[in-house]
């Protein structure tokens, strides 16, 4: 927008330039007495001045348009960069709550799963500890009826003797 101002700016001092140089080189090269030479001259630097004013005017003219539009523009872009950064942070909760419930599902499930992982483990030590016991308890009673029929074996043999 600066650069309208600018070429703005730069149109008008270039037409008021042009407006008193072409006025200037006219008369010089007119063949007028100087009383009209002079009243030539003001009449043109008077015309020059008033196209200046508005040249002026239509320049502050769209300068105010150019600011309202900027001012709007301006407003217009907080407004929406006010409600992105609200989506933006309503999603940044809304994603922080739905990874937080996530979470608490999970371990609610792993840890019931560590229950049932632990209590199916428990009853498998438990039968295998049984099964052990069962085993040492018919190997004590082989250890046993072996230990009795050789004590029965050696007093046979002290009897034949």
């Amino acid at each position: 927008m600066s650069e309208c101002n600018n070429d703005g700016k730069g149109f008008l001092l270039g037409a008021l330039v042009g407006s008193v140089v072409g006025a200037a080189i006219a008369l010089v090269f007119a063949p007028k007495s100087g009383r009209e030479l002079r009243q030539d001259l003001n009449q043109g630097t008077k015309v020059a001045l008033e196209k200046a004013e508005e040249w002026k005017d239509v320049v502050q003219e769209k300068g105010s348009e150019y600011s309202e539009m900027a001012i709007v523009k301006g407003s217009e872009l907080k407004e929406k960069g006010t409600d992105f950064s609200k989506k933006a942070m309503d999603s940044t909760t809304q994603l922080t709550k739905d990874v937080s419930e996530k979470t608490k599902s999970l371990a609610k499930d792993v840890t019931e799963k560590t229950k049932d992982f632990s209590k199916d483990i428990a009853e498998k030590v438990k039968r295998d500890a049984k099964d052990v016991k069962d085993e040492v308890e018919k190997e004590a009673e082989n250890i046993v009826q072996a230990e009795e029929l050789a004590n029965n074996s050696s007093e046979v043999k002290e009897e034949k003797d």
